[in-house]
């Protein structure tokens, strides 16, 4: 693909993704070489954003799988029609009483019966588009293994029909939360990324982008203390879109600056469940103290 360093980096701040210099890298060789992109790092630091961006970039569609256990096959390849096959069935009885077998399942068995999922959406695509497979941790070592020809190949297998290889090959950009560790045969597939939330710094510049309402002040206060949040040993760390909320939530409350009565009246839009409030609370203070300097 002919794209420069440049090009990405410029089309990742118009998609006003604040990134840095490693992630702008990782996305460039990964186009360039167009190998998928392994992005790993904690829920809500901006994987799945940034394949959302990536696609705005190359003005082409998003094609999503969003990976759970238990997913098969079936509901993220293909899936034959059977109401369209059975009503063909149906009507070759009434009018072609004297066709063969053989002749109707070459007919039922084809492109025309066959029920498009993600993965085959965009290996079939008529331009490339970019396949976001989210929270492949989430699924099983069995489906794990089954992408594995996706992403060496970039063809899928379907019985009936044969290989099917990529019009054009996709833009693959796979997440993990790292709930379990992934196999070795899928890391080698994959260029590697790690994001982890960002500085201060990053996502007061993030909170500017997307809040601009708010006054610098108020950005900067919201971007220390949710820092010093995400240092405590919570459930669940406050992502960049709850700290985004929570800012648009504070202007909707009329709150122009944080003060403890501010913080315990608003943490709960925050910070999602009760035992991070309850060991958040006695630490409002002093990281307001923090969020201040």
């Amino acid at each position: 693909m002919q794209i420069t360093e440049q090009e990405v980096r410029t089309g990742l701040r118009r998609g006003r993704y604040v990134t840095t210099a490693r992630v702008e890298t990782a996305v460039f060789v990964a186009l360039v070489l167009e190998k998928p992109l392994l992005v790993e790092g904690p829920a809500g630091a901006g994987k799945t954003e940034l394949a959302k961006v990536l696609a705005e970039m190359l003005s082409t569609e998003l094609v999503r799988l969003q990976c759970y256990e238990g997913l098969d096959e079936a509901r993220a390849l293909y899936e034959w029609n059977y109401q369209k096959q059975l009503l063909r069935l149906q009507a070759d009885r009434t009018l072609e009483a004297g066709s063969s077998w053989q002749t109707l399942s070459k007919d039922i068995f084809s492109r025309e019966y066959l029920l498009e999922r993600p993965l085959l959406h965009a290996i079939t695509a008529e331009r490339r588009v970019v396949l976001l497979i989210d929270e492949v941790d989430k699924s099983d070592e069995e489906f794990e293994a089954f992408l594995l020809e996706v992403l060496s190949d970039f063809q899928v297998s379907v019985p009936e029909l044969g290989t099917i290889p990529a019009r054009h090959r996709p833009v693959v950009v796979l997440t993990s939360n790292r709930a379990r560790e992934l196999s070795e045969a899928l890391k080698r597939r994959c260029l590697h990324l790690y994001v982890d939330f960002p500085g201060v710094e990053k996502e007061a510049e993030i909170l500017a982008l997307k809040v601009p309402e708010a006054d610098e002040a108020l950005r900067e206060q919201v971007a220390r203390f949710v820092g010093r949040l995400r240092k405590l040993d919570l459930k669940k760390a406050p992502s960049i879109a709850e700290t985004l909320d929570w800012c648009r939530a504070l202007l909707a409350l009329g709150i122009a600056a944080l003060d403890a009565a501010a913080v315990r009246q608003t943490l709960s839009l925050l910070l999602k469940h009760e035992e991070d409030i309850r060991k958040a609370e006695p630490k409002i203070a002093s990281a307001l103290s923090d969020s201040r300097r």
